[in-house]
C-alpha cells in the first residue's frame, strides 16, 4: 500500500490526535504543584502536623517531602520509556496504551486512599510512573511512522504537545476537585477520568500497514535531507546506538532542556504567589501561572517542532536554550521586584524552552539514528528527562536549607548554558559505509 506521494492519510492524523489525546491525561505530572502547595507545611501548619477538615488523614510535608514523589515519577516515567518503547516496537502502541491507563488511575486512586507521603511514592511516584512511561512511549512512534522526516519536528510536536497542553485543564481542575474533595478527592477523581480516556483514545493507536510509504517532501526539502550532515538512512539497534556519543550528548541536552522547567513547573504556584503580594487576585489564584505555562508549553512544542523542520534541531535548540538560560538568571531578581507581567514573561520562555525540548528529542533522534527502533532507542535517550528530575529535587533542598530558590535558578540556568554550547558541536554519527548514499 503507497500513500498518496503529497498528503498522509486520514488515519495518519487520527493515530496523531489520539497519541496527543493520551498525552493530555499523561500530562497530569505538570499540575503536581498544585498538589504540593497543598501539601507542603507553612509557618502556622509545620511539617508532621496533621490536616484537618477535607483533608483529615493527611500530615503537611517538608518542602523536599513534597518535590520528592514528583521527582520520582519523573525518573521512574523516563526508566519505564526502555521497556514501553519495547513494546510498542514489538507489539503496536496499543498494549502500552492500555497498560498506561492501568497503571495511571490505581497509582492516583492508591495515592488518594493512602492518605501519606509513602501513598504519594507508591501511588504517584511509582505506579503513575509507569503509566506515564508506558503511555508515552506508546504515542509518540506510533504516529511518527506514517509521516516522513520533513515533517518529522510538527508531528512529535502535535502528539507531545498534548502532554505540554495538559496543565491548562489539570491545573485548574485539580484545584477545583482540591477545595470540593480534597487531596484524596482529587487523586481519586482525575485517576478513575483519565484510566477511562487514555485506554479509549489507545483503541485508535495503530502502526501503518504493511507496504505503507509515507508522504514524500517537496523537492527542495528533498534536498536539504540529503547528505552526511542531514538526516539518516540508516536505521541503528539499540546497541549500535549506544556506542555512539551522540547518543550521549543527546542525553545530556535532554538533562539541560528539560532540568530547567521542571524546576519552574514544581513550584509554578508558589512563585506567583510570592511574586503577587500586591495583587490579590493573583496571589489568591496562584494556579494561573501553571495553566498559561501550560498553554505555552504546549504551542512550544508544536512551534519548535514546526521551525526546526526548516532551521534544523540544533539551531533550534539554540535559540530556545540561550533565551531561556538568561531567563532563569534573572528570575530571582524579578520575584523581589513584585513585577508580575516580568515573571510571566521570563515563565513564558521557560515554559516555551522545555515544551520545545520534548519535541526536539524524540526528532533528534529519529534524525541521527532512524525511525524503524524509535520506540526503544527514544526510550533510552529520554533518560535524559528522568536524571533532570534531580535538579527540582536539589532545588528542594536548597530552598529548606536558604529559605529561596534563587540558587536553584541560577544552577539550572548555568546547566542549561552548557547544553547550548554543545548543541553547536553534535552532528549526526555516519554508519559504517553509509558515506556511500549521500
Amino acid at each position: 500500500m503507497n500513500s498518496s506521494s503529497q498528503r498522509a492519510p486520514t488515519r495518519a492524523w487520527a493515530v496523531t490526535f489520539a497519541g496527543t489525546a493520551v498525552n493530555l491525561c499523561l500530562g497530569v505530572l505538570y499540575a503536581w504543584n498544585i498538589w504540593k502547595a497543598n501539601l507542603v507545611g507553612t509557618p502556622e501548619h509545620p511539617a508532621g502536623s496533621p490536616m484537618t477538615g477535607l483533608n483529615d488523614g493527611w500530615s503537611y510535608l517538608t518542602d523536599a517531602q513534597g518535590t520528592w514523589a514528583y521527582a520520582m515519577c519523573g525518573f521512574v516515567f523516563a526508566l519505564c520509556m526502555i521497556p514501553g518503547g519495547r513494546i510498542q516496537d514489538k507489539f503496536g502502541p496499543r498494549v502500552g496504551a492500555t497498560a498506561s491507563g492501568l497503571f495511571l488511575a490505581s497509582g492516583c486512586i492508591l495515592a488518594g486512599l493512602m492518605k501519606s507521603y509513602l501513598g504519594l511514592i507508591v501511588g504517584f511516584g511509582i505506579l503513575g510512573g509507569i503509566g506515564m512511561g508506558l503511555g508515552y512511549a506508546a504515542a509518540t512512534p506510533a504516529a511518527v511512522k506514517w509521516f516522513g522526516p520533513h515533517q518529522r519536528g510538527l508531528i512529535v510536536g502535535l502528539v507531545v504537545g498534548g502532554y505540554g497542553g495538559a496543565a491548562i485543564y489539570i491545573s485548574p481542575l485539580a484545584e477545583f476537585f482540591m477545595n470540593q474533595y480534597g487531596v484524596s478527592g482529587s487523586f481519586i477523581a482525575l485517576g478513575l477520568i483519565f484510566g477511562i480516556v487514555i485506554i479509549g483514545a489507545g483503541q485508535v493507536l495503530a502502526w501503518p500497514p504493511p507496504g505503507y510509504t509515507p508522504p514524500a517532501p517537496p523537492p527542495a526539502k528533498a534536498d536539504a535531507l540529503r547528505g552526511p550532515t542531514a538526516m539518516t538512512r540508516v536505521d541503528w539497534s539499540a546497541p549500535s546506538m549506544v556506542k555512539t556519543w551522540q547518543f550521549y550528548a543527546l542525553v545530556f541536552l535532554f538533562i539541560g532542556s528539560a532540568q530547567s522547567g521542571l524546576l519552574v513547573i514544581a513550584n509554578a504556584k508558589s512563585m506567583l504567589g510570592s511574586t503577587a503580594t500586591a495583587v490579590a487576585f493573583l496571589a489568591a489564584n496562584a494556579w494561573i501561572l501553571s495553566s498559561f505555562g501550560g498553554i505555552v508549553n504546549a504551542l512550544g512544542r508544536v512551534g519548535t517542532g514546526l521551525y526546526s523542520d526548516r532551521i534544523g534541531r540544533a539551531r533550534a535548540y539554540l535559540i530556545n536554550g540561550a533565551l531561556a538560560a538568561a531567563c532563569l538568571f534573572l528570575t530571582p531578581t524579578i520575584m523581589r521586584s513584585g513585577n508580575v507581567w516580568l515573571l510571566f514573561l521570563v515563565v513564558g520562555v521557560a515554559f516555551w524552552q522545555y515544551g520545545g525540548g520534548l519535541a526536539l528529542l524524540p526528532a533528534f533522534t529519529a534524525d541521527f539514528f532512524g525511525s524503524k527502533n524509535l520506540g526503544f532507542n527514544y526510550g533510552l535517550v529520554f533518560l535524559g528527562w528522568g536524571i533532570a528530575f534531580f535538579i527540582p529535587q536539589i532545588a528542594g533542598y536548597i530552598k529548606d536549607m536558604t529559605g529561596s530558590l534563587d540558587g536553584a535558578f541560577y544552577l539550572s540556568g548555568s546547566l542549561l548554558a552548557l547544553t547550548v554550547i554543545l548543541s553547536r558541536l553534535i552532528q549526526r554519527p555516519i554508519a559504517p559505509g553509509e558515506s556511500n548514499q549521500s
